[in-house]
């Protein structure tokens, strides 16, 4: 089993969303930007409905409420501004149908079509290719751990029921704890 690792230098994050971006491949951006920045397992994020974005007066809502498939646990994540930049830029450009991630038969993409969509933009946009949907999920903790956020906190995002769990997705590195001894000088 390969393991996943976040996407440690930010300048990578943006050459994966800007690989797709610059290619016009709309729903493809609007995936990774989607998978980045909710922090969600894939299985709950290619069955988002265009319904669970957007209110009856489609205006972009201001939270995503779905129930986890691996947990059964509900969680509402809040769409924030490059959520709300991507959906707006897809549906200037594509519409909408049922599904944000169409398959283009009237359902949503597999998570192995996502997988594809994920890995072949690490590699198209030159950050490697040991890039899968996990490794999005795990790159938004190791960033907002970066920024300050508790891990405690991250925790509770990701919906985990365990800390240990949690300190592996943040992918801490023998640098991070470096740094740490670097800047504490008492």
């Amino acid at each position: 089993m390969n393991l996943t690792y976040p996407i440690r230098d930010y300048n990578d994050v943006q050459k994966l969303k800007n690989y797709y971006l610059e290619k016009n491949e709309y729903r493809n951006y609007l995936l990774i930007t989607f998978c980045l920045n909710t922090a969600l397992r894939i299985s709950d994020v290619i069955g988002i409905k265009w319904s669970d974005v957007m209110d009856s007066r489609n205006r972009i809502k201001p939270h995503i409420v779905i129930k986890e498939k691996k947990t059964g646990k509900g969680n509402e994540i809040f769409i924030n501004g490059q959520i709300r930049s991507a959906i707006k830029l897809y549906i200037e450009k594509c519409g909408r149908a049922t599904y944000l991630f169409e398959n283009g038969m009237g359902g949503h993409i597999t998570r192995a079509h996502a997988h594809r969509i994920i890995h072949d933009g690490g590699i198209g946009s030159g950050i490697g290719s040991n890039i899968s949907c996990h490794s999005l999920r795990k790159t938004f903790g190791y960033h907002a751990w970066k920024k300050g956020v508790s891990p405690a906190l991250i925790m509770e995002i990701y919906n985990h029921s365990s800390y240990t769990v949690t300190k592996r997705y943040l992918g801490i590195l023998q640098d991070d704890k470096d740094s740490v001894f670097n800047n504490i000088m008492l």
